[in-house]
């Protein structure tokens, strides 16, 4: 059974920076037949003290948005898992140039409003393709896109897809402007597949890598509230309260890739 839990520092063998720009430039990538690649897999685990995770109340459309009848939401800032193990940290190289086509899973690159949650939490959108969305929820949502790509789709109709191409590389939030001031995720615009976002098990894997040695970084969105504001629910024309959170976390390693082979990167998130 799953628990989610937010701590007030993070650390890890390595670099991190407190304040990141929201997008950042990946470079250009060259898609080419990799001969005798390598895989590159580990663990982003969980090894201190717990704190009372970020939550909000449910307020409306309580029928479809709050099915177990439960006082609050989790926000789904942190997740940990079986063995500890940190759910949704993106995993990615941050300095490949060349190495096989775009494989990223369809299951990453769709967005589908359930029960007033976006599923999956964390996206990863190919560059210049479309991201897709949809609610299964049987009331208005509108998704509210800022970032690396700013958009604000209604959708006030069941189980139908709307598409927007994503240009420009980086991290776009997404929120709910009809009410569902608890509805969060996050979409990377990506340029290279080397990406992935830990399991529940706090796992990840990038595979077929050229061998070399590269940058690795683990980067997980903030956890900590760092303010409220007023928002306006464009359904009901009344306002509510948003909770805004502070910057990202990026932690970089470094990794050797050799021939055929696998290597191992591992990273520990801790209170301090």
């Amino acid at each position: 059974m799953r628990c989610a839990r937010a701590i007030f520092f993070l650390s890890l063998c390595g670099f991190a920076w407190l304040s990141i720009p929201r997008a950042t430039s990946q470079g250009s990538y060259q898609v080419i037949e990799v001969h005798d690649g390598g895989t590159i897999s580990g663990t982003v685990k969980w090894s201190g003290e717990s704190v009372k995770p970020p939550s909000a109340p449910i307020t409306k459309d309580l029928d479809v948005c709050n099915p177990e009848k439960a006082k609050s939401r989790d926000l789904e800032r942190l997740i940990i898992g079986s063995g500890e193990g940190v759910e949704n940290t993106v995993v990615y190289l941050a300095d490949v140039t060349r190495g096989k086509a775009m494989d990223i899973p369809e299951t990453r690159r769709v967005l589908d409003q359930k029960s007033c949650r976006y599923i999956p939490h964390v996206a990863l959108v190919p560059a210049d393709t479309d991201y897709k969305l949809k609610s299964s929820d049987a009331i208005l949502h509108t998704v509210q896109m800022e970032g690396a790509a700013v958009f604000n789709l209604p959708f006030p109709f069941q189980n139908q897809f709307i598409a927007r191409t994503l240009h420009k590389l980086g991290v776009i939030d997404l929120k709910c402007n009809a009410g569902h001031t608890w509805m969060n995720g996050v979409v990377f615009v990506v340029r290279h597949p080397y990406y992935a976002v830990t399991d529940d098990h706090g796992n990840f894997e990038l595979t077929n890598v050229p061998p070399g040695e590269y940058q690795i970084d683990a980067w997980h969105e903030s956890w900590k509230v760092a303010r409220e504001e007023p928002s306006l629910d464009v359904a009901s024309q009344k306002m509510t309260k948003r909770i805004f959170f502070g910057e990202p976390i990026t932690i970089r390693k470094k990794v050797e890739v050799k021939a055929g082979a696998k290597a191992s990167v591992n990273f520990q998130l801790s209170a301090q």
